[in-house]
């Protein structure tokens, strides 16, 4: 197993993780890796490691270190984006007193589901159906029997400034934020590539970590946004420093053949030429990553060129584990390359082994079918929706590009 390290941050006020086109009242899904990996890597060069880090990372066939995206905590309940071929959960896997709650549930609803729920699939073991709820406010999957508040919450809020010579106020700036509950916070873990990357960059990169928790995360940092308190730090490997149930159950990667397997994806990912990924298997997602270049050379606050990347939760279907690249999408004619790191976390899906339900079971899980409407008179008949497809909106136009997440200079 690879060296790892788990991290835990607690926010200390709000936090922006804004799209990166723009949109001062939008935010992303999460503050993802590539996003992560920037902010670290400004950390660094303050700490006089850039250039040692960049061939360590962006520059070098396998990096020596790989960050996952920040996904929320609440309490002692870690919560990931779940496998896309395990959810929602395999019906084998699924009890539940009363089949009404087959229908109560929406699986599909939770965008942030438990590790520990994510272990108990991987593992094969059952799943009580009404003990679960998804949260509105978070998109968190949370305990039906343990009432609790939403781990985050999006709010909105707004500054004028005013000018100090002549008193008057502009017109007021809305941005959308984050805003935790107590005891609620982010979470990542870091892999190693072997026991000496791990003995040259841990220590470092927990100092970034401590100068980015005083100096803040994401946008909006000279407001005192993004900031977090001290930064916890738990050594171990992986993938047990966050499944330990898992390995103890006998899960070995280092076992797997050259046979094409099923690898989920915890970072976002760019692939690399020697990745050997089946497009035609596996279930994934794409998203467009762009933004604005932060540096002290000439240009600054160019646009970056868009890349297309698979998001945190996909499922690839590879002989071996998928290893991603960095991107280098500085403008053209650009002073110097800008990265933006598309390395894979990810973890082999061991076989599930569940029995298929029995007859008997598989009744009790059938849903009542719904009774039929009755006829309505012709003048109150509904009208046929005009089309079932949805279409995706446009992009935004860039906006303020005050400190806005992924424009960091690497």
């Amino acid at each position: 197993m690879q060296p790892a390290v788990f991290i835990r941050l607690r926010p200390l006020g709000a936090w922006r993780y804004g799209p990166g086109e723009g949109g001062q009242d939008q935010l992303d899904t999460l503050f993802r890796s590539d996003r992560l990996y920037s902010a670290l890597t400004l950390a660094l060069r303050q700490l006089g490691y850039l250039e040692e880090w960049l061939q360590a990372t962006a520059r070098a066939a396998t990096p020596a270190a790989v960050c996952s995206s920040l996904f929320p905590f609440q309490g002692d309940t870690l919560f990931v984006t779940p496998p896309a071929t395990l959810w929602p959960p395999p019906l084998s896997l699924v009890t539940t007193p009363s089949p009404v709650f087959l229908t109560k549930v929406r699986w599909k609803a939770a965008r942030f589901v438990p590790l520990s729920l994510v272990e108990s699939i991987l593992t094969g073991q059952s799943i009580l159906a009404d003990q679960w709820i998804p949260d509105a406010a978070s998109g968190c999957l949370l305990r039906r029997d343990r009432p609790s508040a939403s781990p985050y919450r999006v709010v909105t809020r707004s500054t004028a400034p005013v000018d100090r010579v002549t008193g008057n106020s502009d017109q007021a700036r809305i941005s959308a934020a984050v805003e935790f509950e107590p005891g609620s916070g982010l979470w990542t873990v870091v892999r190693f590539a072997d026991d000496a990357a791990r003995d040259t960059w841990a220590g470092r990169l927990q100092a970034a970590f401590r100068l980015l928790a005083d100096t803040g995360f994401g946008g909006r940092r000279t407001s005192g946004w993004g900031q977090t308190a001290e930064p916890e730090f738990q050594p171990g490997a992986w993938p047990s420093v966050i499944l330990p149930k898992l390995v103890r159950s006998g899960y070995n990667p280092a076992a797997a053949t050259e046979q094409p397997a099923s690898y989920w994806l915890l970072s976002l990912y760019s692939p690399s030429s020697a990745d050997n990924i089946d497009w035609q298997e596996g279930s994934y997602a794409a998203t467009v990553r762009g933004g604005h270049v932060d540096s002290s050379s000439p240009g600054a606050g160019a646009e970056k060129k868009r890349v297309r990347m698979i998001t945190e939760g996909s499922v690839l279907t590879a002989s071996a584990e998928p290893l991603g690249a960095s991107v280098d999408v500085a403008p053209e004619g650009f002073a110097h390359p800008v990265y933006r790191a598309g390395f894979a976390l990810s973890l082999l899906l061991p076989e599930i082994k569940a029995s298929a339900p029995s007859l008997e079971q598989a009744a009790e899980l059938e849903v009542p079918e719904p009774e039929p409407e009755p006829d309505l008179p012709r003048s109150e008949e509904l009208k046929e929706p005009e089309s079932a497809v949805r279409q995706e909106p446009e992009p935004e136009q860039p906006g303020n590009r005050e400190e806005e997440e992924g424009s960091y200079e690497i």
